[in-house]
């Protein structure tokens, strides 16, 4: 008897540590996209509304495309599309995110004497502080 209440009790405990690892692990790359976002400079919004999240694949650069003009300086970061897209990746899976604007590059590393902007790589410094922010909000 005592042997079946301590398999379940550790049964439970993995089950609750697995759940609070997918969460750390969800909400580090909810922060993790709204960093890279808040760093992103406002060029009406272009740029920071062609960031995409995706569990399956790198979002791939679309030449040419631009955004809705209607919306166009109204942008303020979503994170239900990011929440979405990590929703189904597994512990240890791929999360994907990236810029389908095909000048992100030049405006992430600087383009014709102009100094870049680094948001992707200032938001990837960030990242121990940004697992720590999650595990104090998902405990």
């Amino acid at each position: 008897m005592a042997s079946s209440n301590f398999s379940a009790a550790v049964s439970a405990w993995v089950e609750k540590t697995k759940r609070r690892m997918e969460d750390v692990v969800h909400t580090s790359s909810r922060l993790l996209a709204e960093a890279v976002v808040e760093g992103t400079p406002d060029d009406g919004g272009a740029l920071a509304q062609s960031f995409r999240v995706s569990g399956s694949a790198i979002p791939v650069l679309r030449a040419g495309a631009s955004p809705d003009p209607a919306s166009a300086g109204s942008f303020g970061f979503d994170a239900a599309p990011v929440n979405l897209a990590i929703l189904g990746v597994p512990l240890g899976g791929m999360i994907y995110m990236g810029f389908t604007a095909p000048y992100a590059a030049a405006v992430e590393f600087g383009n014709e004497g102009k100094a870049g902007a680094g948001m992707v790589r200032l938001a990837a410094q960030r990242w121990s502080d940004i697992v720590e922010q999650a595990v104090r909000e998902t405990a």
